[in-house]
């Protein structure tokens, strides 16, 4: 009984202690922070709540840690020194400070860490789409340490004219482009709101013009479109599009079950010159 009452008489002292103690923690949005004493780990809700950064708190009870100032470069970077390093490559904000990156190179998360995977990186503070960052793991979180110096600019800057451009993922063609610069790019273009509409739009549009015919609307089926178009004469047509080549799964028209022969742009003239 003795032990249990000499415990709990440590465990009250070290409590009463971390109250006068300040303590140094990153605090992401929406989450709480933590501290370590003796061995057992303390978790806050933040003061303000708001708060998103690297920060210096004091424990107010023991629910609530109040920021008493955020943490100098120089505490943030003895911190992430801790951990290992790694290259990534952002794609998209997710929220507050925290974004989406990926793997500069796959070969070495896989081989450090066992498996590649979209990574969430938190407090972010500079940089951008596209752009190279170094990031620290520890263990259960990815933090943010600085925008990677040794990155290629004049990629990044391809990569955001390519998206303004709407070009897919499929023709994307950059100088030292690498299959993980691809994903980033599909990531960016799934989260770019309208990229995929506009982009099958002009695929469609430029394949029917190619032929001399002209889109009306088309609408999605899963594996295919439903295409609504008219030929040069103004003559409509409904036919079913493959997303993948563009090629005819049904004509909407009798060719003798030879449908899947043509593509769309090669359609308008097969039923321009029938």
């Amino acid at each position: 009984m003795s032990k249990i009452r000499k415990l709990l008489e440590q465990i009250a002292a070290q409590e009463n202690q971390l109250r006068v103690t300040q303590f140094f923690a990153p605090c992401v949005k929406g989450g709480k922070v933590k501290t370590k004493v003796a061995g057992m780990i303390y978790k806050f809700a933040p003061k303000p709540q708001n708060f998103e950064g690297w920060g210096i708190f004091q424990a107010e009870n023991e629910k609530i840690a109040k920021l008493v100032d955020q943490a100098d470069l120089w505490q943030i970077s003895e911190y992430l020194n801790y951990f290992p390093s790694f290259r990534l490559r952002l794609a998209y904000r997710l929220s507050g400070k925290t974004w989406l990156a990926y793997p500069v190179s796959e070969a070495d998360v896989k081989q450090r860490l066992g498996k590649v995977k979209p990574i969430p990186v938190h407090l972010v503070i500079e940089g951008g789409r596209f752009e190279q960052i170094i990031a620290r793991f520890d263990g259960h979180t990815w933090w943010f340490e600085e925008v990677d110096r040794r990155g290629d600019f004049k990629i990044v800057d391809q990569l955001k004219s390519s998206l303004k451009q709407l070009v897919s993922v499929q023709k994307l063609s950059i100088k030292g482009m690498t299959p993980e610069i691809k994903t980033v790019y599909d990531l960016v273009t799934q989260k770019t709101e309208g990229f995929t509409q506009y982009s099958d739009e002009r695929r469609l549009k430029n394949a029917l013009k190619l032929g001399g015919g002209d889109l009306q609307e088309f609408q999605d089926r899963g594996d295919y479109w439903t295409v609504n178009w008219i030929t040069s004469d103004g003559e409509h047509h409904i036919s079913a599009i493959s997303k993948n080549d563009l090629t005819v799964v049904s004509s909407g028209i009798c060719l003798s079950g030879k449908d899947r022969d043509f593509d769309l742009q090669s359609l308008v003239g097969v039923i321009e010159h029938r």
